[in-house]
């Protein structure tokens, strides 16, 4: 089953590329970080990994065993800012982490493989 969309894909490809060019505005970085959770949906299904962006979104992706109760064995939490730089290819997924401006428990919670998001990257 697909990612379920609430965000608009062409006002979320405006968003991203409003905050690509300076936008820094919160309603544009929320469209941005909401959009872009919804690409990783997409295209790494599944419930075992809980991206958290607060406070603008959360979602479950990659597939594995699904999370119902309690503290999830995979979680990424990061701020905005890092979140979308790491969506467009802006910040790598190493540097991030070993920076501490991403924080990553557990054993799925690597998301190098999917980021940064194809539909997003940053092309200047």
């Amino acid at each position: 089953m697909p990612a379920r969309r609430r965000t608009d894909p062409s006002a979320g490809r405006a968003a991203v590329a409003a905050w690509l060019e300076g936008d820094h505005a919160r309603a544009t970085t929320t469209t941005a970080v909401r959009f872009t959770l919804e690409e990783l949906a997409a295209v790494a299904p599944g419930n075992a990994v809980e991206v958290r962006v607060p406070p603008a979104g959360a979602v479950q992706a990659v597939e594995g065993p699904r999370h119902t109760r309690g503290t999830p064995p995979n979680v990424v939490e990061t701020d905005v800012e890092t979140w979308l730089a790491l969506a467009t290819g802006r910040a790598a997924w190493t540097d991030v982490l070993a920076a501490g401006r991403v924080h990553a428990s557990g054993e799925r919670a690597d998301l190098s493989s999917w980021l940064p998001l194809q539909a997003t990257r940053d092309r200047g």
